[in-house]
């Protein structure tokens, strides 16, 4: 707790004294100037901060400086001189144990950004907006790695880079989602070759964006700057490529995430605006559910195969393949962060041999046929589907949420069937099987692994659901595993 409480302080000057009060839930902190603490409280007085999901207010004190007694606040002193040894750039003092001082002397100016719980997707912008508060953000890299979203992001010093993994290590980019675990790069200095989604050099704009990589469009980005952004426009660039500027910020709210230390969970609907970016085809509107799917195998597709497969990140109210252009549909989702979720993890997927675009539509909803009128089934109502995976708020599958990978996830699978069984009903959805292993402790739940993630994306369509006797229904999902 002492160290997020540092945490708070920092981005406005030194801290040089705390008291932790843990009788009365109350701290004092310490600025090594007047100005400092104007500013802090200033900031916070606007924006309230929380810690660990409690809000945190902050007022003058009437004391003019802190007389600690080291013995009783201990922990808190040694705490206070790691981050002082760090934000001087010399040795932490000796004599304090890696737990007390929670702090190392910054190696690199280069962090590795790990993203856990990945219910909403995070993108490059998101990530400048919350990083650059510490200090000038100068290139970002993302990709994925072991199914997992991961970030390379250089700062032009390492004690801007301490300063954030000790105020964001740990906390929640949206609520109970999104967990942020940061640790320093073995790299000094990051090579970007193309700005584009996911890499951006800030010192180079005019480096070009890479083959199937398009750039930002001018147009979009002017109207995307005119937008206010309650983080302010990062001073350091301009021009299409300067991070939070030409984006609608995912923080402008009440409760902002960029709030050093506190890092407050963000409201959602700001999310939509952040994750969506600009779609690659116009400026995302806060309040579309309604996907468009296209380059669709005309011939396979159906409601139900979109249902099942957009279903895996969120709940799917309604269907509609197009009557005049049937390699194209409308998936209709349960709310705008649904959607952006979705489009972000399956566009670019092979679904029934051909590559899927999934776009943001300018329908709001998916309209049902008229009574009476036969659309030859291309319209699907599910609102009342037993099948949505997240009608149950707090639902465990919040948390489960993963890219299409090859290894699938199986649950409520009944005693009587074995690992041979699935085998063959995996291979019978035109796949090959090439791993396979239950869970230890349940056997109700196992690992299978195919070939490709395209068989995977297959089998899931075709299993998800699939009754295997004893009243238990087959449940599958992506993995974030191997075997």
């Amino acid at each position: 707790m002492e160290t997020e409480v540092i945490a708070l302080g920092l981005p406005f000057g030194k801290v040089t004294n705390i008291l932790m009060l843990k009788g009365k839930n109350q701290a004092f902190l310490e600025m090594a100037s007047e100005e400092a603490a104007v500013t802090m409280v200033n900031y916070y007085t606007a924006i309230t901060p929380h810690l660990r999901n409690q809000p945190i207010y902050i007022q003058y004190s009437n004391h003019k400086e802190l007389k600690t007694d080291s013995a009783l606040n201990q922990r808190a002193q040694a705490v206070l001189q790691a981050v002082t040894a760090v934000q001087t750039a010399s040795t932490p003092l000796t004599g304090t144990t890696a737990s007390e001082s929670a702090v190392t002397p910054a190696q690199s100016p280069v962090l590795r950004v790990i993203i856990d719980n990945m219910y909403y997707p995070v993108t490059l912008d998101v990530l400048y907006q919350i990083f650059s508060k510490f200090g000038p953000v100068l290139k970002i890299i993302t990709f994925t790695k072991n199914n997992q979203f991961q970030a390379l992001l250089q700062y032009s010093d390492p004690m801007n880079a301490q300063q954030a993994k000790l105020a964001l290590d740990g906390q929640n980019i949206y609520n109970a989602c999104c967990t942020l675990r940061i640790d320093f790069s073995k790299l000094v200095n990051l090579n970007v070759k193309y700005n584009n989604d996911k890499s951006r050099d800030y010192t180079r704009p005019e480096l070009p964006s890479g083959d199937g990589q398009p750039a930002m469009d001018p147009a979009i980005a002017a109207a995307f700057a005119k937008e206010s952004s309650l983080l302010g426009t990062p001073g350091m660039m301009s021009g299409p490529y300067s991070g939070g500027s030409g984006f609608p910020s995912s923080l402008s709210f009440t409760q902002s995430a960029a709030v050093p230390g506190s890092l407050s969970p963000l409201a959602m609907p700001g999310a939509a605006a952040a994750v969506g970016r600009v779609a690659m085809s116009g400026i995302v509107s806060a309040n579309h559910s309604v996907l468009l799917v296209s380059n669709l195998n005309d011939e396979m597709v159906s409601p139900q195969s979109l249902f099942t497969l957009f279903g895996v990140y969120g709940d799917v109210q309604r269907v509609k393949i197009l009557y005049n252009k049937k390699d194209s549909a409308l998936v209709q989702m349960a709310d705008v962060n649904q959607a952006q979720l979705a489009m972000s993890h399956l566009n670019g997927q092979k679904m029934y041999g051909k590559i899927i675009r999934v776009t943001l539509s300018k329908h709001q909803t998916v309209q049902l046929p008229r009574e009476g009128l036969d659309d030859q089934g291309l319209t699907k109502d599910f609102t009342n589907s037993p099948l949505h995976r997240f009608k149950k708020p707090g639902s465990k599958n919040f948390q489960n949420i993963f890219p299409p990978s090859a290894t699938l996830h199986l649950s409520n699978i009944p005693p009587s069937i074995i690992e041979d069984d699935l085998k063959t009903l995996f291979i019978k959805s035109g796949g090959k099987v090439r791993g396979f292993k239950f869970f230890q402790r349940d056997h109700k739940m196992a690992l299978l692994q195919m070939c490709s993630v395209e068989e995977a994306i297959q089998a899931l369509i075709d299993l998800h659901n699939y009754d295997l006797g004893e009243n238990h229904h087959l449940r599958v999902s992506f993995s974030k595993s191997t075997i």
